[in-house]
């Protein structure tokens, strides 16, 4: 299993976390820990881009559950992109799916 890293940049919609590698455990607590750091404004999207992410276990949902948490205190939304099939199942096994919108790239994720 690979490390886990994450990239922000900013898009017009708002912030883009890029994620390769691991969102699993003992590695998910990196994303939990900086999603209080990322500026979220009302109306705004955070988009998680999935892209480079090779392997999601239930440490890795729950941190995705706690950044659709923390945009939605702030007012805004949030967004998958690029989202490996494989944790696409698991978000239909479980119903997430139907509570997290689910883009084929950060591009189209970030449109206005």
């Amino acid at each position: 299993m690979s490390q886990l890293k994450i990239t922000a940049r900013d898009a017009e919609t708002g912030p883009v976390l890029e994620i390769a590698g691991a969102l699993a455990y003992p590695h998910a607590t990196e994303l939990t820990d900086l999603l209080p750091t990322v500026p979220l404004r009302p109306g705004g999207r955070l988009v998680l881009d999935l892209a480079g992410m090779d392997f999601c276990d239930s440490s890795g949902i729950s941190a995705l559950i706690a950044a659709r948490n923390l945009a939605q205190a702030a007012g805004a939304e949030v967004a998958l992109a690029a989202v490996p099939a494989h944790t696409v199942r698991v978000l239909h096994v479980v119903g997430l799916d139907q509570i997290f919108p689910l883009y084929p790239d950060s591009d189209a994720a970030t449109r206005p």
